[in-house]
């Protein structure tokens, strides 16, 4: 089992970047798949993106190409850099561990969620 803390979220204005982090705690890192999932105020959770045991990625349509997802399996941490944002990625952000490592919709281990508001 995993235990997850995500951090970085913040204030930023439309264009900025800002950087996700997600420790973990735990054994076995290297094997989980890992997602980012954010969520709104009386919205659903919906998947961000996904990167797998062997590197594989998974985006949501609306962040391609403005949104990387990496993992640092040495340092136990999960990355979201989002750069070009937009006041509808605000949202609080959540972190997300499946110990089944092939999957790109992970569905394990959640974090506490950390707020990204997007305004000027």
């Amino acid at each position: 089992q995993l235990q997850l803390v995500e951090s970085g979220g913040g204030l930023v204005q439309p264009g900025g970047s800002l950087r996700l982090l997600c420790a973990a705690t735990g054994s076995m890192f290297s094997q989980y798949a890992l997602g980012w999932y954010r969520q709104t105020p009386g919205g659903y959770r919906e998947l961000v993106a996904a990167i797998n045991s062997g590197g594989a990625t998974n985006y949501e349509d609306s962040v391609k190409g403005r949104f990387t997802i990496s993992r640092e399996n040495a340092k136990n941490t999960l990355y979201l850099q989002m750069n070009s944002l937009k006041p509808e990625d605000t949202a609080v952000y959540y972190c997300n561990a499946d110990f089944h490592g092939d999957s790109l919709r992970p569905a394990g281990f959640w974090g506490q969620g950390t707020q990204v508001t997007v305004s000027s």
